[in-house]
């Protein structure tokens, strides 16, 4: 019998980072890396890796229905009879012993033995052989411990389903920390720049100030300050953004955030919109044979199945076949028994049928209706899960459409939002603009800023969101879950 356990390993794409250089308090990761930790060390995975191999066990378990059960006894029987007076008695030493068990197709065997010593009259008796019993309607194609084994096949596969559905959520949630990471860290750097750009307009009126080209009571430096302020904030805020992106990741790729308490994750790879076409069809293709909630649904409906065939067995009557053969063996002594048996000259055997039809056989009609019912419902439960998977997918696909298209006007609206600034600084160094318009320009360039690398890092989850609807998630990120 196949050996299951579950062993994780991952392509050539995903190989943890060899050498660092980095010092000790940062490690520079690419996703793949994170990918890599995250199969080895999270927590839920772990947990999950431990289903298949549980199944397994009760898998082996189910087949110990076909093992064969030794029995040995011994019995002593003392019996007086005719009253105290006569002293009458008589001892028999019984001895027995059975080797019997059950096999796929329903046979059930017995091997057995039996001496019988009588020490009164100083006599022995026994027999050897072996009984039969063959199932031709109820119990032959389908019985309790064959029902046992394929549900217990049938849960290894949902347990590996559940191992593959958990692998799928994890690293869809690491890949979409790690964007969220990158968007964090690439926020602040926005938020530094409007800042210093707050910082400078303050400087350069102050010095205006100075030599008298603009007046104070207009109020100038007090915008001026105020921006400052705002900046301020926003880059506080964005530091704990930071630092909670962070830790997200973390809490997904270690089973010891001790040991990355103090590391700053500097993610290696870009955030970029790498063009893909979008084919609802395709998707849907994808999503009906791979979704391992959706093949879930396909084993539990072909696990009743399995239950109706079962029932449908049960409504036979019982007819067996039964039969027996082997050898007496008598003397005086035990071993005259056993001497019999070997000359094998007083053999017996017997064979014959055996009927039993119950009357109302209640019981067996109605399991059989309400397991018939039970398969129309996970029947209507799969097309309706099938038909939630496609309109899954189908908002997948647009949502993705959408973020690459926002990818596009949110680069056009930052380079705008430049060179408006660059043309309004022009006018303001002519002393043809106010300050009030200048502030208000750099805060569109800050907003269009953070509003590129959020439709970029908005574009790449939505991907990995595409490749959960479809159950493509492993292979897109070259992880093999592989299964002996």
């Amino acid at each position: 019998m196949k050996k299951i356990g579950a062993i994780l390993m991952c392509a050539a794409g995903l190989i943890p980072a060899v050498a660092q250089t980095n010092p000790p308090a940062t490690r520079m990761l690419a996703l793949p890396d994170c990918l890599v930790e995250a199969i080895q060390h999270n927590f839920d995975v772990q947990v999950a890796r431990y289903e298949p191999l549980k199944a397994q066990f009760g898998l082996n378990a189910s087949y110990a229905g076909y093992d064969p059960t030794l029995s040995l006894s011994g019995t002593h029987d003392h019996d007086r009879f005719g009253g105290t007076a006569t002293n009458s008695f008589a001892n028999n030493n019984t001895f027995s012993s059975g080797l019997g068990g059950s096999l796929p197709l329903g046979t059930t065997y017995n091997l057995f033995g039996n001496v019988q010593d009588n020490t009164t009259g100083e006599s022995s008796s026994g027999q050897i052989g072996v009984s039969a019993r063959q199932p031709l309607l109820k119990d032959f194609w389908i019985d309790g411990t064959r029902l046992s084994i394929s549900a217990a096949k049938n849960n290894l596969k949902l347990s590996e389903n559940d191992l593959r559905l958990q692998l799928i959520t994890t690293v869809t949630a690491v890949e979409t920390a790690y964007y969220e990471l990158i968007y964090a860290r690439e926020n602040l750097k926005v938020q530094l720049e409007a800042l210093g750009l707050a910082e400078q307009q303050l400087a350069d009126d102050k010095t205006r100030l100075v030599y008298g080209a603009i007046a104070e009571a207009g109020g100038t430096l007090e915008q001026d300050e105020a921006q400052v302020a705002q900046h301020r904030a926003s880059l506080i805020a964005a530091r704990y953004a930071l630092s909670a992106a962070e830790n997200v990741l973390k809490s997904l790729i270690t089973d010891n955030y001790v040991q990355w308490h103090d590391v700053t994750i500097e993610p290696a790879t870009p955030l970029e919109a790498v063009r893909q076409l979008f084919d609802v069809q395709d998707s849907w293709t994808k999503g009906l044979a791979q979704r391992p909630d959706l093949q879930q649904a396909k084993l539990n409906l072909e696990q009743q199945g399995i239950q109706l065939k079962f029932s449908r067995n049960q409504l036979f009557p019982q007819l067996d076949l039964t039969g027996s053969l082997g050898y007496n063996g008598a003397g005086r002594e035990v071993s005259d028994a056993f001497h019999q048996y070997g000359t094998a000259d007083r053999p017996f055997y017997s064979y014959g049928a055996e009927l039993s039809l119950p009357l109302s056989n209640a019981k067996a009609r109605n399991s059989l209706k309400a397991d018939k019912a039970s398969e129309q419902q996970l029947l209507l439960r799969l097309k309706q899960k099938e038909q939630g998977v496609m309109v899954q997918i189908d908002d997948a696909v647009k949502r993705a459409q959408a973020a690459w298209e926002s990818t596009d006007a949110t680069q056009k609206s930052r380079v705008s939002a430049e060179a408006a600034l660059k043309a309004e600084q022009g006018k303001y160094n002519a002393g043809k603009s106010t300050t009030f318009i200048l502030l208000q320009l750099q805060n569109n360039l800050t907003a269009a800023r953070s509003q590129e690398i959020r439709a970029l890092a908005d574009y790449n989850e939505a991907l990995s969101n595409l490749a959960q609807q479809e159950g493509t998630t492993l292979e897109r990120n070259k992880v093999d879950l592989t299964v002996k």
